[in-house]
């Protein structure tokens, strides 16, 4: 499986040097480092460039996940970094974490009054797992449920799990940030939300569906 391609920092068009200054491009260059030791420990998972948002920061940073497994897609994510030298409100420092999961899941399971909390504990957990320290974080868990009706109407029913999150990498001093810990940690999540069996020992775990026929990728 080919690597990630590079980050596109959202201040520049693709192919032209990064502006986002040196703090900036110490952190875009963490998170590549996260997802080259995360794409060695999980071949299911594949990662992707793609264009960050351009009005929620000054600088950005995204990328794309998909978990396949026998050559079927069961899971979806999208992780964006943003960097404000002057902070924002509600931030806990200059950057900021957005984070985007989907998966599938039995329906059964889908009806658990309890998967908001679980769901979200398998972010937290794999958080606190890499030891990825971080603060103000904020999201919200809703399961889509699938329906077909006339033509459609044989189809089986379809349910999905998503999250979206956003929270604040706690900073150390100096040019360091330990955001290849963030990235992992989301991609543990996500991995976690597919069924996959987690890396780190204390994630809970929801058992999915069986798969279905390929979605075309992460949502917005």
């Amino acid at each position: 499986m080919p690597p990630p391609r590079p980050l596109r920092p959202a201040t520049v068009p693709e192919g032209r040097p990064a502006a986002g200054g040196p703090t900036f491009d110490a952190a875009v260059a963490e998170i590549e480092d996260g997802l080259a030791a995360q794409q060695a420990s999980r071949p299911e998972i594949r990662f992707d460039s793609e264009p960050p948002p351009r009005r929620l920061a000054p600088h950005a940073a995204a990328i794309a996940a998909i978990v396949e497994v026998a050559d079927t897609e069961i899971a979806w994510g999208r992780f964006v970094l943003l960097y404000d030298p002057a902070g924002q409100d509600g931030w806990a420092g200059p950057f900021r974490v957005i984070a985007y999961l989907r998966a599938q899941l039995e329906p059964e399971i889908a009806a658990d009054p309890l998967i908001g909390q679980v769901g979200w504990s398998w972010l937290t957990e794999a958080l606190q797992a890499r030891s990825a320290g971080y603060s103000a974080p904020s999201g919200t868990v809703t399961r889509v449920v699938t329906e077909g009706f006339g033509t459609k109407q044989d189809e089986p029913v379809a349910t999905e799990f998503e999250m979206r999150a956003s929270w604040s990498p706690a900073t150390a001093d100096g040019d360091h940030f330990d955001l290849d810990r963030h990235v992992q940690a989301w991609a543990d999540a996500l991995c976690t939300a597919a069924g996959l069996p987690p890396l780190a020992p204390g994630v809970a775990r929801l058992r999915p569906s069986a798969p279905r026929q390929p979605h075309p990728g992460p949502r917005p």
